[in-house]
């Protein structure tokens, strides 16, 4: 899996791949396929962190713009790589969204929702639904109205000076009720910029089923490039 994705990452446009860990067995695993590998701290508390510290490492310039693909993230199609580190260029941060066409996803806590504002800067993420739909008595009637839900897509981008940043102020109140890091960002007041993604992503890989769900959709030639 951890090659796939570093193949899926050396599709997009990148200058430079790197797998930043603070496992031995990534290390060796990386090293067996030809790929860089960071050693990193294992006490980060969010791999936004970890990620901030492989940036100190490699000695990158405050301008620079890094792409945050997870590993367990085998078919992210290599368009939305480049959207997400173009969308970067104009400001902190930049991640992405598809929008949620079912009631179940909009009710689920592991659902990660998002809104933003008009010109596309987020204004927050929730595991609960944003926005509220008053009146409507169910997820079901909000969605029949017309009311729009997003799916936040844990594929950031981030310019290195806003990672020094987030590293520095070290976990939020709002960060440490929902769970989610990139409200540490917007406690900052750093500007997150969020549009649809490019290509459907599909699901990453979190459990056995997530793996043979994966695997047959690979087998099928229906996995992301």
């Amino acid at each position: 899996m951890l090659e796939r994705v570093w193949r899926a990452a050396q599709g997009a446009s990148a200058d430079r791949v790197v797998v930043a860990t603070d496992d031995d067995r990534i290390r060796d695993t990386v090293a067996g396929f030809g790929g860089e590998c960071v050693m990193t701290r294992d006490d980060h508390a969010s791999g936004s962190d970890r990620i901030a510290e492989c940036a100190e490492r490699l000695g990158l310039a405050d301008e620079q713009v890094i792409v945050n693909l997870q590993g367990d993230e085998p078919e992210m199609p290599a368009a939305c790589l480049d959207q997400v580190a173009e969308l970067a260029s104009g400001a902190d941060v930049a991640t992405l969204y598809w929008p949620i066409d079912d009631a179940e996803e909009v009710d689920d806590p592991s659902v990660v929702k998002v809104v933003q504002d008009g010109q596309g800067r987020a204004l927050y993420f929730s595991r609960s639904p944003i926005p509220h739909a008053r009146g409507a008595a169910s997820a079901t009637e909000a969605l029949a109205r017309g009311v729009a839900y997003h799916r936040h897509l844990g594929l950031y981008a981030y310019r290195v000076d806003a990672l020094r940043q987030f590293t520095a102020a070290g976990p939020s109140a709002l960060e440490r009720a929902e769970g989610l890091e990139q409200l540490r960002f917007l406690d900052l007041g750093l500007c997150i910029r969020v549009a649809q993604a490019a290509r459907h992503i599909p699901p990453g890989i979190d459990t056995p089923r997530d793996l043979e769900r994966a695997r047959e959709r690979l087998a099928s030639g229906g996995g992301g490039d």
